[in-house]
């Protein structure tokens, strides 16, 4: 019990102390700032953000989107993923534009969303969708690629149709690596969705702590931003989670590509 108390309480020793330390030099220089606020502010900002249910709002408006975002890159990234893992001339022929495409900058595509969606829900799952389209892309057909070539010999052997080997072969054994692609995406679908907010679109989290700074709140900006820190730290450890809980137990599960 002890050990487990210290391996919980360890991680947050450094943060605790550093809000600590600026608290009491903010509160012993006496300063008084539109820009920076000591942690007990923030405290009494996110209470008062709770309350009067902004916090609440902003929250289901950035998962809103992000999620949709999220879900549509990564369907679209894995039904390409094993088209071109699994076919020579798919790979061939998309390489170049796959090659071409995958650097563009997500929040690039910010001017083109507006033009096309407006301001919004849908512009902001766009921008998600092709972030987080590419990376799972390249991840899922890199983990297509390891699966046995032996596996997919026999599913050929008794007769199997590409959606039916690709269903019952490649998915369940690359099912390790794409957890982890999907992790890493689920983070990036968060970053991409908060910048989007901040830059142009006017609804979330991201839109929230902007309209702080711009209002002069230093405490409330300083509570959102420290919120989004927290949503970020929950997604990835509930997915590391439920990633080592479903394939842990197998052979081929590499336990160093999660942590």
């Amino acid at each position: 019990m002890t050990a487990s108390i210290n391996a919980i309480l360890r991680p947050l020793a450094a943060p605790v102390i550093a809000l600590a330390l600026f608290e009491t030099w903010f509160r012993a220089s006496g300063r008084i700032s539109d820009t920076l606020a000591p942690p007990s502010a923030w405290a009494a900002a996110f209470a008062a953000s709770v309350a009067d249910g902004s916090l609440a709002q902003a929250t289901v408006e950035t998962f809103g989107t992000m999620l949709t975002g999220l879900a549509i890159g990564v369907s679209l990234g894995l039904a390409g993923g094993i088209l071109i893992g699994t076919m020579r001339a798919a790979d061939d022929t998309s390489s170049l534009t796959v090659e071409m495409l995958r650097p563009i900058p997500s929040v690039a595509l910010l001017p083109l969303a507006l033009m096309i969606f407006g301001f919004g829900f849908k512009m902001e799952v766009f921008v998600v969708a092709f972030a987080t389209f590419w990376p799972f892309l390249i991840l899922s057909q890199s983990a297509v690629r390891q699966v046995e070539r032996g596996l997919i010999e026999v599913s050929r052997a008794i007769g199997l149709t590409r959606t039916g080997t690709a269903v019952k072969i490649i998915l369940p054994a690359a099912a390790p690596r794409l957890m982890t692609a999907f992790r890493l995406a689920a983070g990036i679908a968060l970053v991409v969705a908060i910048t989007c907010e901040i830059a142009a679109n006017p609804q979330g989290l991201g839109h929230a702590l902007m309209l702080a700074q711009e209002t002069l709140r230093p405490a409330r900006m300083f509570a959102f931003l420290i919120w989004i820190g927290v949503l970020g730290l929950v997604i990835n450890t509930g997915l590391l989670s439920l990633e080592r809980w479903l394939f842990a137990h197998r052979g081929d599960y590499d336990t160093s590509v999660s942590t």
